[in-house]
């Protein structure tokens, strides 16, 4: 069975009560810091669905966020996400599964200059593009992740050391970043990950929407690997069509998958009953080329086309349906819905400058 989001088994799944206490000692600081840098707590709560060879399992989701500004040179940020899982029993009824909590990242943001940035802590690894920018819930086109996910963000999506980040050129032609990164191997009740380095690059065209990156990645822990990947995103200007997409390569496997979603708000504007609507789809293929379990990508050559579509309603909430066609590594239909709601708000009220 498919899950309806991708989620690696981590040695870092920490109560709840863990990232309360660190929320609110980076509250009480910032407090003490400067009454106009005002802490924003963000994230996402959800309700999916997934049916899967007409079996049906039931999604509780809550993916909180809170960025906390200690000043004008430090920004403090984390992510947490609990959800359960509710599956039917072969005896009929349904079965609650473990409760999933675990902190996806943990990170200090060190302003070291205009165009230099220094990360530090527990990151998401800077590999492609989905990892850091699309695996949010209230992002996200579609419930799971790409098949290919696992490649060049070493299983587990994130990494515990550092990342260094900068905007080399900006102009209002174009714009070059990049990142450079090492996680260290790490293995505790509080974080986890592996042994690797690597980067990724970028040149963003803004009068065209067009970006188009490469990414690095080598594990250092065990047998030594490397993964390389592209991607490239086209967002014109003035435009409701995104298009999204990226490919990844490692030793034994690889895949792309692209993605295009075309918000209908011509038809009366975004707040018209059609054009809340946004038509989205996505196509995604991996292949094999020998055995490896090194990560998690499917066994065999697969192939899912995507359809779906997302619609706004009013106070950030937004419906999700999809169906997708699985094939080549055991054909399925797969039908996927969610509610999602995406909320933001201080901490506390900030004073008239």
């Amino acid at each position: 069975m498919k899950h309806m989001r991708l989620f690696f088994p981590r040695p870092h799944l920490v109560p709840l009560a863990r990232v309360f206490v660190f929320t609110l000692a980076a509250l009480c600081a910032v407090q003490y810091v400067s009454a106009q840098d005002i802490p924003l707590i963000s994230g996402g709560v959800a309700f999916f669905t997934n049916t899967n060879g007409g079996k049906t399992d039931y999604q509780p989701y809550v993916e909180p966020v809170i960025a906390a500004p200690l000043g004008s040179h430090l920004l403090i940020e984390s992510r947490a996400t609990v959800f359960d899982t509710f599956s039917p029993k072969a005896s009929g009824g349904y079965q609650r599964d473990s409760l999933f909590k675990t902190m996806d990242y943990l990170q200090a943001d060190v302003l070291l200059g205009p165009h230099l940035t220094f990360v530090a802590g527990e990151f998401l690894t800077p590999f492609g593009t989905y990892n850091e920018r699309l695996s949010q819930i209230w992002i996200a086109n579609f419930q799971d992740t790409p098949l290919n996910y696992s490649i060049g963000t070493m299983n587990t999506g994130d990494g515990v050391g550092g990342i260094l980040r900068s905007s080399a050129v900006s102009t209002e032609n174009y714009s070059i970043s990049y990142a450079a990164y090492y996680s260290a191997n790490v293995n505790n009740n509080y974080f986890g990950a592996e042994r690797s380095s690597g980067g990724q690059t970028a040149i963003y065209l803004p009068k065209q929407g067009l970006e188009v990156g490469a990414s690095y990645g080598r594990s250092l822990a065990g047998t030594h690997e490397n993964n390389v990947g592209i991607h490239v995103w086209w967002e014109p200007v003035d435009s409701p069509f995104r298009f999204r997409s990226e490919y990844a390569h490692a030793t034994h496997d690889g895949g792309y998958w692209f993605e295009t979603d075309y918000r209908l708000s011509h038809f009366g504007g975004n707040d018209s009953p059609v054009g809340r609507l946004e038509p989205i789809f996505r196509m995604q293929q991996t292949f094999r080329s020998a055995p490896d379990s090194t990560n998690f990508v499917p066994t065999k050559n697969q192939q899912e086309p995507e359809f779906g579509v997302n619609y706004y309603l009013p106070h950030e909430v937004r419906i999700n349906s999809s169906y997708e066609r699985q094939l080549g590594n055991g054909n399925a239909n797969i039908w996927e819905t969610g509610v999602i709601y995406r909320f933001l708000f201080p901490t506390w009220k900030g004073k008239a400058n």
